[in-house]
């Protein structure tokens, strides 16, 4: 509790100094990627794990490219590719539900291994079991292949949220219809994007699914919702926690950096003492380098490990007497063990997928994420909505729509808009999580309730269960399940007495 009241209370204080940084600072011409959403912190990269899995079976679903528009292109199919798991499945005649995984900015094989909570529960759901590709990730890229689908703006233009949850829609409804499971319902399950996918799937399609699961969600990180610091905010609370002393040796890095590297050969200096595996040509490739680090250390500051306090240990135990990047080594050696060299262009997620995200949020999920001058243990770098628009048309050919996802999906006023028309949304998240700090943290109605901890992060409740899982893991989890047991409890008993009988017209 005092984390998010912390955060709360500091957010009107935040906007108003980071309105009068946004007129002082310079802003950088650089478009940088999004610290990414993803389940997991890395891809399994193992082509052959859906095969090796005896419970789940693939198929390839004949997609439409386009759903919006009746153009003759519109009308080209691509292969979309889906996995189902019936081990559990109660069958259609008992209106057993049918659980959704709304893929996100990954492949399917990430998706399965990831959402532990749907196999670790089928059975007591007596659920079928379906994951469903998003377009252009893993296999299911139009145009036949991945450099075509990728080529330019003209062919990425198909590649949206929107036609994704179209996608589901449409496979979804397609396959109740193959399997007659009509009276069976659907609830979809997502994680991080796909979190969000499942919020806005129930929101957009309330006949096809009737409840969602949407684990680290940051569906209010757009337009002017949630202070642009927010997610460096929350990184920065969770190396406070950790250690003072290492929070500040951080904050002091960055000038310690700079300095060094104004100085003749400063630059092959930081190369060798980082063992850069390429020689670094500015400052700002190391700077990335170890804010990416942070940044990934804390979004997945998961038991029992806690990457955060892995490496705050090491900084902080460094030799007595060890200069301020001597310690920084520390933690990089910590947290990525000992190598021969580190690349400085990773950024603790899976490569192949990166293009596909950059893509998306130089399109419709532009995150306007950044900071001020002394709001986090990091360097001064605040959004700029202009110059933002500029890198993306720069790269892509074309402008972001930066109030799109506001305007198709809401967000503002969200409490008096969705406990007006929307019902049977779980929105999970744990508070190390820095996305967390675009996530719904308060009830909005009985049935669209939040459900967060302390000491979680991202997406952890819908990860495989473990026996060395902790008290509150393991209570967030049952939350949800008893939640959802509810909704198809009433599910069945409105399908029993017949609750969708039509009222009366009124007399005049």
């Amino acid at each position: 509790m005092v984390r998010i009241y912390k955060f709360l209370c500091c957010c009107l204080l935040l906007q108003w100094l980071l309105l009068l940084t946004f007129l002082s600072e310079p802003i950088s011409a650089k478009h940088l990627p999004y610290p990414r959403l993803g389940v997991l912190k890395r891809g399994l990269k193992d082509p052959q794990f859906l095969a090796s899995q005896s419970d789940f079976d693939t198929f390839n679903y004949t997609q439409t490219l386009d759903h919006f528009n009746y153009k003759p292109e519109s009308f080209s199919t691509f292969q979309q590719r889906y996995v189902i798991n019936s081990r559990y499945w109660g069958g259609p005649n008992t209106s057993s539900p049918i659980l959704v995984y709304t893929g996100d900015e990954g492949g399917l094989e990430d998706d399965v291994a990831a959402a532990g909570f749907m196999t670790d529960n089928a059975h007591r759901f007596k659920a079928l079991l379906v994951y469903i590709e998003h377009r252009y990730y893993g296999t299911s890229v139009p145009f036949g292949s991945r450099e075509e689908a990728y080529r330019n703006a003209s062919t990425l233009g198909y590649f949206s949220s929107e036609q994704a949850l179209a996608d589901y829609a449409e496979l979804i409804t397609y396959l109740k219809k193959k399997i007659s499971a009509d009276n069976c319902p659907v609830i979809v399950i997502g994680g991080s994007y796909g979190g969000m996918l499942a919020a806005w799937f129930r929101l957009k399609y309330p006949h096809i699914a009737m409840g969602a699961l949407a684990s680290s969600a940051p569906i209010l990180y757009f337009d002017d919702l949630t202070p642009p610091n927010g997610y460096h905010f929350v990184v920065t609370e969770d190396f406070k926690e950790a250690s003072e002393s290492c929070y500040s040796t951080v904050r002091e890095s960055w000038f310690e950096i700079d300095r060094i590297a104004s100085q003749s050969d400063g630059l092959a200096a930081l190369t060798q003492k980082f063992k850069s595996c390429n020689p670094l040509n500015r400052s700002t490739e190391l700077k990335d380098y170890l804010e990416s680090l942070y940044c990934v250390s804390a979004q997945y500051d998961a038991p029992p490990d806690y990457p955060v306090n892995e490496l705050c240990k090491a900084i902080d135990g460094a030799p007595q007497g060890s200069g301020v990047l001597d310690r920084i080594l520390a933690g990089v050696v910590a947290v990525n063990r000992e190598r021969n060299c580190y690349d400085m262009g990773d950024r603790g997620f899976d490569t192949t997928v990166t293009n596909g995200w950059d893509w998306q949020t130089c399109s419709e999920l532009a995150i306007p994420m950044g900071r001020g001058s002394n709001d986090t243990m990091f360097q001064a770098s605040p959004f700029d909505l202009n110059e933002y628009m500029e890198s993306c048309h720069k790269e892509y050919g074309v402008y972001p729509r930066p109030h799109w996802v506001t305007t198709e999906f809401g967000g503002h006023n969200i409490r008096r808009v969705l406990e007006k028309f929307a019902t049977n949304i779980i929105f999970s998240n744990g508070l190390r999580d820095p996305y967390s700090s675009g996530g719904v943290l308060q009830n909005i109605s009985d049935s669209i309730v939040a459900v967060y901890t302390t000491e979680g992060s991202h997406c952890l409740d819908i990860l495989a269960s473990s026996s060395k899982d902790p008290d509150w893991l393991t209570k967030q989890r049952d939350t949800e399940v008893k939640m959802i047991e509810g909704w198809i409890a009433e599910y069945k008993a409105d399908l029993v007495t017949g609750k969708e009988k039509t009222k009366p017209p009124l007399q005049i």
